[in-house]
C-alpha cells in the first residue's frame, strides 16, 4: 500500500471540494483550482477529508495512487496558504524590475530581457535582486521559476547569473598560473 496514497488528505475550513466523474474542483480563500485525475482511482469526500483509493495492485495503479493524493493535497494547500519560490539575481549590474504586467531583467546582455507574467502568478521584486513568485499552482510556480532561472543560470566560476534562493553553486578553481 502507498503510504502517500493511503493518508487522509484533511480539508480546512472555508475550502469547498466538488468532485464530478473524474474532475474535482477546489475552491479556498485564494482561488479555484481543477483538475482532471485518472478515471481508475477513486476520490471520496466526507467529514471534512478526503482520501483516495486504488482499484487493484497492478503496477501503474499503485504510481498512480501516491500522484493523485499528492496533487490533491498541493491544491488544497495551494487555496489555503499558496506557494512561493525565491529567486536571487548575482552579479555586477544585474537586476530585474516589474514594469506593468512583465518582468524586466537586465542579466549582462545586450538587451533587457522582457518576461511576460502569467496569468494566476504574482511577481515582486525586492532590492532588484531578489524576486518573488507566488500563486495557487504550485507547479506554475515553479515551472516560471525555472523558466526566469534559464534565462541567465548560475555559472561555476563567480556564481553570476540568477538561482534559487536557498540553492548552492558549486564553485571551480580558475585558471591556475603556471
Amino acid at each position: 500500500m502507498s503510504r502517500v496514497g493511503k493518508q487522509i488528505i484533511a480539508v480546512p475550513a472555508g475550502v469547498g471540494i466538488q468532485i464530478d466523474q473524474n474532475l474535482i474542483k477546489v475552491k479556498g480563500p485564494k482561488g479555484e483550482l481543477e483538475w482532471e485525475f485518472n478515471p481508475g482511482m477513486k476520490v471520496s469526500t466526507g467529514d471534512g477529508q478526503i482520501k483516495v483509493e486504488r482499484p487493484d495492485d497492478q503496477k501503474i495503479s499503485r504510481s498512480l495512487h501516491g500522484l493523485t493524493s499528492t496533487l490533491i493535497y498541493n491544491m488544497v494547500t495551494g487555496v489555503t496558504q499558496g506557494f512561493k519560490k525565491d529567486l536571487e539575481i548575482v552579479g555586477v549590474g544585474y537586476r530585474a524590475n516589474v514594469e506593468g504586467d512583465k518582468l524586466v531583467l537586465q542579466l549582462g546582455f545586450s538587451h533587457p530581457v522582457n518576461f511576460p507574467i502569467p496569468k494566476g502568478i504574482n511577481i515582486e521584486v525586492e532590492k532588484q535582486t531578489k524576486v518573488s513568485i507566488s500563486g495557487i499552482d504550485k507547479q506554475q510556480v515553479g515551472q516560471v521559476a525555472a523558466n526566469i532561472r534559464s534565462i541567465r543560470p548560475p555559472e561555476p566560476y563567480k556564481g553570476k547569473g540568477v538561482k534559487y534562493a536557498d540553492e548552492v553553486i558549486r564553485r571551480k578553481t580558475g585558471k591556475s598560473g603556471a
